[in-house]
């Protein structure tokens, strides 16, 4: 009797559950719930993915779905069928995190045996999120707002300067203040 009971309970959590995203739509994917806040959060996903050239910062704790809400600003924009392309800031070292973003040419240092696209021109016309930028190391800094501002870059060890068409979205659990 228990065991039915168990298996009919299952069978409407999932019932609801589907009806809950039929109503809500898929572009919302897992960030679900009815209280005002998350209605909250929501309309304001909607508002970041309509202008789609805007630099977003997403501030909340750790485990909080920074990156879900990152995800789904870029799923509801009109960049949704390019990449998105995430990095942790904080788990990357400031000299390779530097070559991961930029990319870099042949030779540019001792391991560089092969030019190398970065995640920059990996993400063009998509969108690039940047979590834990509050570790990001100050010398990079400069360079990232090179990026925002003029919307181009050079590899490492590279001379020729690479335009690219990306937004950016960044995340950090840190009071930047």
């Amino acid at each position: 009797n228990l065991l039915i009971r168990k298996i009919a309970q299952t069978s409407l959590l999932k019932s609801q559950l589907r009806r809950y995203q039929e109503k809500e739509g898929s572009s919302y994917g897992q960030i679900l719930g009815e209280n005002i806040k998350m209605k909250i959060l929501r309309e304001h996903i909607a508002m970041a993915a309509q202008s789609d050239k805007t630099t977003v910062l997403i501030r909340g704790e750790s485990g909080t779905g920074k990156e879900l809400v990152a995800r789904q600003i870029h799923l509801q924009s009109s960049r949704a069928r390019y990449p998105f392309i995430d990095v942790n800031a904080a788990a990357v070292t400031g000299t390779l995190l530097e070559s991961e973003l930029f990319g870099h040419e042949k030779g540019a240092f001792t391991d560089a045996q092969r030019q190398k696209k970065g995640l920059f021109e990996l993400a063009d016309k998509g969108t690039l999120f940047l979590d834990e930028i509050g570790d990001l190391d100050p010398n990079l800094q400069a360079k990232l707002l090179r990026v925002l501002q003029e919307k181009r870059f050079r590899r490492v060890g590279g001379s020729t300067d690479i335009t690219v068409d990306v937004r950016i979205i960044a995340a950090t659990n840190a009071n930047l203040e």
